[in-house]
């Protein structure tokens, strides 16, 4: 594979859709973790396309969305204070904590800064000694290591006005606090593929066993996602339930060796709040005992946040994927990408976002099916792919 124009072709898809359709006889709800892979799906109308039985239901795996209310209250408090600059990737400043965000206590005097990398900000901290330097360092196992690296780096160079606000969470207790909620409606799981080339696959297959569900590695193309759907669909008709990885060019079952050493060495487990959701046991990563002189929670002491919750906003539900985004009363209206109430409308992989975006606006009337003046597709009619979406 060159080009990712590959990964876009469709008479393939048409083939994958063509399979599926064949494949599925009863209904089926699959969640897909990422928001990355939500926002793929809604994009190209791949939902629309797929037979009507079978349901993508939209998961957790957005780190901006899942960041807790505290933690956001607890780096616009960091970030205001004066002789402290604040770094964050660009994706943090918008989302709402109680009452503003990093753009408002920027507009305010507050030095926050977007950086491109946590080693930007450590060379933000090296070239300004006076000042106290903080990184946002959130996200899934994708960023860890990165911000581990820089957390190393810090202590190696002796750069000790440098410190780190961590609200990394793990995606495996994630899964499992999902399919031990009593409302779980989730049959099967399309895994997040970026995490899975940290990680590896090694802690899949115990959750598959233990709740009978398959679990797919997949990409974020559009043949990605609908290869893990025709596997994940299979497995669920043939009764399996097993870990397929279907991200082979970038995933491999014991992860990154180099990577997962840097986060073994400068992170430990812990429990953590999700936004939305509450306390999952484990579900976490904050600085080990040997690094803690670098962890910004302690250094500016923000342990006593109180936060409040905008009352209109159902974005814990749609995190739980207990409703689609445009159920709730507030989307469009209320919250808006201008105004979000809730980090799901703000967030690049947000699955309010996603909606919003791709114009899917109303429960029961997919824009992409109004706008080409068509009837839902049938399970047959998967000539209408290259139509209903930019896969071509």
């Amino acid at each position: 594979m060159k080009y990712i124009d590959e990964f876009h072709d469709p008479a393939l898809a048409r083939r994958l859709l063509d399979d599926i359709h064949a494949t599925v006889t009863r209904p089926w709800a699959l969640m897909e973790v990422c928001g990355g892979q939500t926002h793929s799906i809604i994009r190209h109308g791949i939902d629309q396309l797929l037979p009507d039985s079978l349901e993508l239901i939209h998961g957790p795996g957005c780190p901006v969305c899942v960041t807790p209310l505290e933690m956001i209250d607890k780096a616009l408090e960091i970030a205001a204070r004066p002789g402290v600059v604040f770094c964050s990737f660009g994706d943090m400043l918008r989302v709402p904590g109680t009452g503003r965000d990093l753009f408002q206590v920027k507009s305010a005097g507050g030095d926050v800064r977007v950086v491109y990398s946590p080693l930007d900000a450590l060379d933000v901290a090296r070239r300004n000694p006076d000042r106290e330097v903080v990184f946002f360092g959130i996200g899934f196992e994708t960023t860890a290591p990165a911000n581990a690296m820089t957390v190393h780096e810090a202590r190696r160079l002796g750069i000790a006005n440098f410190s780190l606000l961590v609200s990394h969470v793990r995606v495996p207790p994630a899964v499992e606090a999902i399919m031990r909620a009593p409302q779980c409606r989730v049959q099967g799981f399309l895994a997040a593929g970026h995490v899975c080339s940290v990680m590896g696959t090694e802690e899949y297959p115990a959750l598959a066993e233990r709740y009978r569900v398959p679990i797919v590695v997949t990409g974020f193309e559009p043949l990605d996602i609908l290869e893990g759907v025709r596997r994940a669909v299979r497995q669920l008709e043939s009764g399996e339930h097993r870990v397929e990885n279907a991200y082979p060019r970038a995933v491999r079952e014991a992860g990154n060796a180099p990577a997962l050493a840097r986060i073994e060495e400068v992170f430990e487990v812990t429990d953590r709040s999700w936004r939305g959701i509450g306390t999952i046991p484990d579900s976490g990563w904050r600085l080990s005992d040997a690094f803690r002189a670098y962890d910004a929670e302690h250094r500016f002491e923000v342990a006593d946040v109180r936060t409040a919750e905008p009352a209109a906003c159902r974005s814990g539900e749609v995190l739980q994927g207990l409703i689609k985004p445009h159920a709730c009363e507030a989307f469009g209206t209320l919250c808006t990408p201008r105004t979000p109430l809730g980090a799901t409308m703000v967030s690049s992989e947000g699955a309010c976002a996603a909606y919003y975006l791709y114009r899917r606006l109303t429960p029961g009337a997919p824009a992409a099916r109004e706008a080409a003046g068509r009837a839902p597709v049938p399970a047959a009619a998967t000539d209408a792919v290259k139509e209903a979406s930019p896969l071509g």
